[in-house]
């Protein structure tokens, strides 16, 4: 349990808090790649701060505040040139560092004037990486995007999900810090939900959980299990699958047929969290790479109740829809006041003991966990994972209810090639 004030530090990120200082210490997705191919300005919102990303003429990125310092006019308006922005109204232009670099009339009138170079739009650094644009909003200067293995592994075929979710970051990120929930939300859960559906003949016996452990290491938490039946020298417990910190799942291999992701949760502001499921899968046969903007990217549902004011069933047969309606019916910020944690929780406790760690580590001045800044130890950052997932079963059935699966574009492909 926590106070209500021990609950409030650790669930704001609006600047000068102190989720939101440890937060913008790390790069984090806007966007997909691809959602930019038939835009050149975007709006994002993230760490409570709206903002304009934008494609220039060269294919290169920027993210600003969304107004120009000059009558404040949206930069969703903007006009890109070859290398920034140009503000529709009267033509101010800015580079990616926020200068500006040209007051058009101004220009006209005092050619030897100064005044552009007093001011400046608010501009944050933004890299692309394995089909996402990362941005960082942190001090400078800023640290290197980190090379982790999903991103930069060769031979996959990647796609990327996204749902806004209408709760706080928190939630979300402690239920990957929860093993046992898998077998009521996702086993026996889903049973009922398949019943309800009409298709009973997809129900599936409940794994239960015998043990459970937590260690930190190098880049977070790694969570284990041992499933009845099972022993320690299994890959459940033996190896696990890690929480990256601060705010990554990773699990799956690429070699298996539901492949391998990352679930990356980025707080839009202090209710509501942009969900990214980025997944990979190992190129098979003849199939083609994509690059870029080729990435595919899909959206998620998210199972809001139905006008009957009943669960929308459709959307509640696999992990994410039934993840997502268990973090946002605890509330748009889960009152941890009044919680009653329990043996299964333990991992959650790390965690929280994680986060006000990592906290004091900024405070002190110092970097945190996971901020690299050296090149040699960010080449390939990899993320070991269990071959064997719940003794198996993860990959064994042909169904697509892990993670966001089932919304895949890459399978739907496969699917429907096969089919033909």
């Amino acid at each position: 349990m926590l106070t209500e004030e021990q609950n409030k530090q650790l669930t704001r990120v609006g600047p000068g808090t102190p989720m939101g200082e440890l937060f913008r210490r790390y790069w984090h997705p806007v966007a997909a790649v691809s959602q930019m191919k038939e835009r050149n300005t975007f709006q994002v919102k993230i760490l409570g701060e709206d903002l304009v990303l934008y494609k220039d003429r060269s294919g290169g990125y920027g993210l600003v505040e969304p107004h120009c310092p000059h009558r404040k006019m949206s930069m969703m308006y903007g006009i890109p040139d070859e290398d920034g922005i140009r503000c529709a109204y009267h033509g101010w232009r800015f580079d990616k560092q926020g200068r500006c670099t040209e007051q058009p009339y101004d220009d006209t009138e005092d050619p030897e004037g100064r005044f552009k170079q007093k001011v400046k739009i608010r501009a944050y650094p933004i890299q692309e990486l394995g089909g996402l644009l990362l941005a960082y909003l942190g001090p400078l200067p800023e640290p290197l995007l980190p090379r982790w293995d999903l991103y930069v592994m060769e031979d996959v075929l990647r796609d990327v999900g996204y749902a806004v979710v209408p709760c706080n970051w928190l939630q979300i990120m402690e239920n990957s810090l929860d093993p046992v929930h898998v077998e009521w939300l996702h086993q026996n859960f889903y049973n009922y939900v398949v019943e309800q559906m009409g298709t009973g003949h997809l129900q599936r016996s409940r794994q239960k959980h015998a043990k459970i452990g937590f260690d930190r290491f190098e880049y977070g938490i790694v969570k284990r299990r041992i499933i009845e039946g099972e022993t320690e020298e299994d890959d459940d417990w033996k190896v696990g699958h890690p929480v990256v910190f601060p705010n990554m799942l990773r699990q799956g291999v690429v070699s298996k047929k539901n492949g391998a992701g990352f679930q990356i949760r980025v707080p839009i502001d202090d209710t509501h969290t942009a969900h990214w499921w980025y997944r990979c899968y190992r190129k098979v046969g003849s199939e083609r790479m994509h690059q870029g903007e080729e990435i595919p990217f899909y959206d998620v549902p998210v199972p809001q109740l139905a006008d009957n004011g009943q669960p929308q069933w459709q959307f509640l047969d696999n992990n994410s829809g039934q993840d997502i309606a268990a973090w946002m019916t605890q509330g748009s910020i889960a009152d941890r006041s009044t919680e009653a944690l329990g043996r299964s929780d333990k991992g959650i406790i790390l965690y929280r003991q994680l986060l006000e760690e990592q906290v004091g580590m900024i405070e002190s001045g110092r970097d945190p966990m996971n901020v690299f800044r050296d090149p040699t130890k960010n080449i390939y950052l990899h993320l070991q994972t269990e071959d064997n997932f719940l003794a198996g079963r993860a990959n064994s059935s042909d169904r697509r209810t892990g993670a966001s699966t089932k919304y895949s574009p890459i399978l739907d492909s496969r699917k429907a090639e096969r089919d033909r």
